[in-house]
């Protein structure tokens, strides 16, 4: 799970176009930022309250911005207040309106514009997100896949706010959360993204919710948080607790394959994922795969061929 011991606050304001721009592209992996005035004076403000599994944010920014954006490990959820805003551009596009949750797409750079913003915004971490849904659905850690662009109910909308304005009460009220009530806040945030937002998921083969297969549990899990490390089967057996004989044992019994084969196949469903999500010109098949741990890209792009019929540059050029 994400840490709370750093607990964040910071408050940027005023007047410089330069300390504005360089304020946003740091929080959001911006590029490419193209700024243009408008009729409203330019003034700037971005704060943010929290730590690292989750942080509130609010941003003011007079002007129309367009650029390029990214959430990498978190979900980002940004509501308007005033002004205009779109997302995902030229793609599965979501315009904004007052009030309205819109989720950053996920795994990929996306375009954006805003114009004469102010808004809000919640930043959470996905291990949180993870640990949620699998207590809640028994899903497969890292499986959960949002359709940003899926219409959001009148009713869940109300909800949404309804969260956030306790999460806003208790981060930015007189007293100092505790870490035990800022682990809650990120929980409930997390269960009102699952009910908020259309989405997908892996369900856990039956093998693994049984209380004696424990360990085995431990061992997946272990293995989808850790999928894109160079982890070796030696690393997971120890992390579940079990001899490296044992770890390969449960694999054959309870799932039919070996370790090493089940972390393959993890990775390669990861970049898959990946591929489909990216453009030629955000990305490339080399990159998707050394990011995933693939260090042979002849042998990767074989398994992947036979895993999904195509080979990945096909993938990618499709997506």
């Amino acid at each position: 799970m994400a840490s709370r011991d750093d607990k964040i606050r910071f408050d940027a304001r005023g007047r410089d176009l330069d300390e504005a721009v360089e304020v946003m592209r740091a929080g959001y992996n911006g590029r490419d930022f193209h700024v243009a005035p408008t009729e409203v004076p330019f003034s700037f403000r971005h704060t943010i309250v929290g730590d690292g599994a989750m942080t509130l944010r609010s941003t003011s920014f007079m002007g129309r911005v367009d650029g390029q954006a990214a959430a990498d490990d978190e979900h980002v959820v940004h509501w308007l207040l005033d002004g205009r805003s779109r997302v995902d551009n030229g793609r599965d596009e979501v315009e904004g309106a007052p009030g309205r949750p819109i989720l950053f797409p996920q795994g990929r750079e996306f375009e954006f514009s805003t114009e004469d913003v102010n808004q809000s915004l919640l930043h959470l971490s996905k291990s949180v997100v993870d640990e949620v849904a699998a207590e809640r659905h028994g899903i497969m850690p890292g499986s959960i896949r949002f359709d940003h662009a899926a219409p959001v109910s009148a009713a869940a909308v109300q909800a949404w706010h309804a969260t956030v304005r306790l999460i806003g009460r208790t981060y930015l009220g007189s007293g100092e959360p505790s870490d035990l009530m800022r682990t809650e806040m990120a929980r409930l945030a997390a269960s009102a993204l699952l009910d908020t937002f259309a989405h997908t998921s892996t369900p856990m083969p039956a093998a693994l919710l049984a209380p004696r297969n424990a360990s085995l549990r431990l061992a997946v899990e272990y293995m989808h948080a850790s999928a894109h490390l160079p982890i070796t089967a030696s690393d997971i057996a120890q992390e579940a607790g079990l001899t490296p004989r044992g770890l390969q044992q449960a694999f054959s019994r309870h799932l039919d394959t070996t370790p090493t084969a089940y972390l393959r196949e993890i990775r390669l469903e990861r970049v898959h994922h990946a591929l489909r999500a990216a453009t030629p010109e955000s990305t490339t098949v080399a990159d998707v795969a050394r990011h995933w741990a693939f260090a042979h890209l002849g042998r990767f792009s074989a398994a992947y061929q036979q895993r999904f019929g195509e080979y990945p540059r096909e993938t990618l050029h499709r997506g």
